[in-house]
């Protein structure tokens, strides 16, 4: 079957399922699969886990399984792109599940689809490319991430400026953690005109020795302070950038 053959099938597959399962109700909340446990599968594996939820590691390698044998609530080695070893593993009764396959696009495609017609809720993917991430997206995973390339796009920010943190959603929409410049300090952040002359709000502010506060029209920024700014992504970057 050529890769073209491959996702005519699915999306036709994966549209008929989701038409079926309108409305279904989220089951085996707090439990979640990872399917994939390299290096990405393995840290979000064990961080969930730090966060007190079930995690069913599955990998087709054996050594990976075992490696996270007594890492996480239950592991197996198993085929995912085959849907009877999922159903049997009582994968579409989680609340949520993640594809983090790697570099075999192929098996992360059928394995998304898999989830999606087994009716999981929330079903995240990664994706090696926006080519990848477009596929998947198309097939009707619930939430795609790049995490090579966010990763990459993030740190160039906090290269290449003055930003200490900088997170971008998907709507040209930026949150950005910073040195306060000088245009913001001194008065209360209502009398700065920030909103209006850079198009950015101000909603957190942090002093040294002290933790994360909410700001507010009356609050007054010091020279120093660590302020955390939202607004759209272009002016974000370029208030970050005032001295």
């Amino acid at each position: 079957m050529t890769m073209g053959n491959l996702l005519h099938g699915l999306r036709a597959r994966g549209k008929k399922k989701r038409r079926a399962g309108v409305g279904r109700p989220a089951h085996g909340e707090q439990r979640i699969a990872v399917i994939g446990l390299g290096r990405f599968g393995s840290s979000l594996a064990a961080e969930l886990m730090a966060r007190k939820w079930d995690v069913v590691g599955l990998d087709e390698n054996e050594r990976r399984v075992q490696r996270h044998r007594d890492l996480l609530t239950h592991t197996a080695v198993a085929d995912a792109t085959d849907d009877e070893v999922l159903r049997q593993l009582g994968v579409h009764d989680f609340s949520s599940a993640v594809v983090a396959i790697g570099s075999d696009v192929e098996a992360s495609i059928l394995v998304t689809s898999n989830l999606l017609e087994a009716g999981v809720p929330n079903v995240w993917a990664k994706a090696i490319s926006r080519q990848h991430g477009m596929i998947l997206e198309r097939l009707g995973a619930h939430h795609v991430v790049l995490p090579e390339h966010e990763m990459g796009e993030r740190v160039a920010h906090l290269v290449t400026g003055r930003m200490l943190d900088f997170i971008e959603f998907d709507d040209d929409y930026a949150l950005v953690k910073t040195i306060a410049p000088r245009v913001a300090t001194g008065v209360p952040l209502g009398e700065t005109g920030v909103r209006a002359t850079y198009g950015v709000t101000v909603v957190g502010i942090k002093r040294s020795g002290q933790d994360f506060t909410y700001a507010t029209a009356e609050t007054v920024v010091q020279p120093g302070d660590v302020i955390i700014v939202t607004g759209r992504t272009q002016a974000v970057e370029s208030f970050a950038e005032l001295e």
